[in-house]
């Protein structure tokens, strides 16, 4: 007989997640993992039935099924199996899965699980991991949630199978931040515009009377803060996602650039030109007292804290050519940490702490690339025409950023957001409805 063990999950106040744990007798195989700290890997095949249910809870048990293989899908690791292979029905899987049948057509994962409504009305998602070749169970949740929420829950599983067959979090259950642009050349209407990371539920977040750069997303992810440009001025504002409410929170008579959240969410940090000089100040948010951390004839900007706060990454031309520099939160003991052929810029702190992604300008091109914040390990990653903005998943674990093609062709101009993976491979187009550059991710949806 099956045991469980029960632990009650908070997700949020929406949400509830009771993690199964069952006691499967098995034979002693290797755990199926996937390591992704060896470069390119081969995707693992996997199995994910349609969630069992009824009425129109059937149909919404095919559509978490199609979001969590797209999911997996599109993180390079994972190869989802046609469902026209699957040999075992999934309403005759609810206790236990045939593994033969799950065998004989290459799969070593299988992701099952069952779709209700209870009668307050939410939905009630029990998903399931198994382990084909060692036949037993590697976790399961169930969730429960009201309807409109039933991408996040699906994103949720996808996040703990990722977690669970590599022991990395995931990253599915966030959102993406953007400038999204339209019309001719020489006048861009550039908005905000915010999607979920697979580019579900988009939205316009301003109505393109302003100018809007920069949108960078709070450590809670309820909020953004973005440079925009009211009747000609430079402002930095913050927009509260739940209440929509927005705050102007600084109003500088001279340039302003790339307004980012300290790691505690107390502070922003910026550049600002004053007296025909660039330089790094940061704002602390509970006073709005601006103090100044870099004083040089050169320019200083494109600042990152890094995720413990300690460290400040930015560019500056201060050495003849724009590189990259590390200094302390106090603004002293800059050191360049950027030596290879061409210019740096836009450096961005992993949230893992062991990496900078940045820009790279070299030869006519442009590239994304990623090295150690002492310089050291520097690979690049993507290149093009022109590359831009890179951002990070929560994770540390992929990249994204923005792509203009040049050519004659119909894309000739386009600018696009891509994602990529840190070995470099898994390149994707990430669609949007119109251009897009500046990309920015959030954190883990709380």
């Amino acid at each position: 007989m099956t045991n469980y063990r029960r632990y009650l999950v908070p997700l949020r106040p929406t949400f509830l997640a009771l993690l199964l744990v069952a006691a499967v007798g098995a034979p002693a195989v290797a755990e199926l993992k996937i390591d992704i700290t060896r470069g390119k890997v081969e995707p693992m095949p996997i199995a994910v039935t349609w969630f069992v249910g009824k009425g129109a809870e059937a149909r919404l048990g095919i559509k978490l099924a199609n979001v969590i293989s797209a999911d997996l899908e599109r993180s390079g690791l994972f190869r989802p199996l046609n469902p026209k292979a699957f040999i075992q029905k999934p309403e005759a899987m609810q206790v236990r899965p045939r593994f033969g049948d799950w065998r004989q057509i290459n799969a070593e994962a299988l992701v099952n699980g069952t779709v209700e409504r209870l009668r307050d009305g939410r939905l009630k998602v029990t998903f399931r991991l198994w382990d084909v070749f060692a036949e037993a169970q590697m976790t399961g949740f169930i969730y429960r949630a009201p309807p409109g929420k039933w991408r996040r829950v699906a994103h949720k599983i996808s996040d703990e199978i990722y977690k669970r067959v590599t022991g990395e979090t995931g990253y599915f259950d966030t959102r993406i931040v953007y400038i999204a642009e339209g019309g001719p050349a020489k006048q861009r209407v550039k908005r905000l515009a915010m999607m979920d990371q697979d580019g579900a539920n988009h939205r316009f977040l301003t109505d393109g009377r302003d100018l809007v750069l920069t949108p960078r997303f709070s450590p809670t992810a309820q909020e953004i803060t973005y440079l925009a440009y009211y009747q000609g001025k430079p402002r930095v504002y913050i927009l509260n996602l739940d209440t929509k409410q927005q705050e102007v929170v600084g109003n500088f008579p001279n340039m302003t650039f790339s307004p980012r959240f300290s790691p505690d969410g107390n502070a922003i940090i910026m550049s600002l030109a004053t007296e025909g000089n660039t330089d790094i100040y940061v704002m602390d948010l509970r006073t709005r007292k601006v103090r100044r951390l870099t004083k040089h004839p050169a320019i200083d900007t494109s600042p990152s804290f890094a995720p413990d706060g300690r460290r400040i990454a930015f560019n500056s031309d201060r050495g003849g050519s724009q590189q990259i520099y590390v200094m302390d939160a106090e603004g002293r003991k800059a050191q360049r940490v950027s030596f290879g052929r061409g210019r740096y810029a836009t450096p961005v702190w992993s949230p893992r702490s062991d990496l900078l992604a940045f820009t790279k300008m070299q030869g006519g091109r442009f590239y994304i690339g990623v090295m150690r914040p002492d310089g050291s390990g520097e690979r690049l990653l993507a290149e093009g025409f022109l590359v831009e903005g890179p951002t990070w998943a929560p994770n540390g674990r992929m990249l994204m950023f923005f792509r203009q093609n040049k050519g004659r062709g119909v894309d000739s101009g386009a600018i696009k957001l891509y994602s990529i993976d840190l070995t470099g491979y898994n390149e994707r187009e990430v669609v949007t409805p119109i251009d897009a550059s500046d990309p920015a991710w959030s954190p883990l949806i709380p």
